[in-house]
């Protein structure tokens, strides 16, 4: 079994399957669940620093604060503490670099996320995490 796992959540249907996959193995082993939401910084880097980027930073931190409460209570209802993240940066390698730091034996990311253009813009995250990481990593289909 496994001692830590870590699950990416990207408020999509996908990321909602891997949490659950997740929140049934945390139970079955007794394992420390770690759960993160990455506001992708990557999509307006090429825009100039104003209010409008601020405000749309502003509204994806509340949106992945809103995805990680729900986890939260999700978690909390099947009786596993969940322990969460917001991060900033590019999703895949931020998820991989906390997997390091909480030396995370298992990721568990959602085949793919929220829309077909999120995927055109950022890249499939699970491939990329898949492709890089040091550790075993599940890819959860919906």
């Amino acid at each position: 079994m496994f001692n830590t796992i870590l699950v990416a959540l990207d408020g999509s249907p996908a990321g909602q399957y891997a949490l659950n996959r997740a929140i049934e193995m945390a139970k079955a082993g007794n394992t420390k669940l770690h759960a993160a939401y990455v506001v992708e910084t990557g999509l307006f880097s090429s825009l100039p620093t104003d209010n409008t980027v601020e405000i749309m930073y502003n509204v994806l931190q509340k949106e992945g604060e809103a995805v990680i409460d729900k986890a939260k209570t999700e978690a909390a209802s099947h009786g596993v503490t969940l322990i969460t993240h917001l991060k900033f940066g590019h999703a895949g390698s931020e998820i991989i670099a906390l997997a390091d730091t909480i030396k995370a034996d298992l990721v568990i990311v959602g085949s793919h996320g929220k829309s077909q253009t999120d995927r055109l813009l950022i890249g499939s995250v699970s491939t990329f995490i898949v492709t890089h990481s040091k550790v075993s990593t599940m890819v959860v289909r919906s």
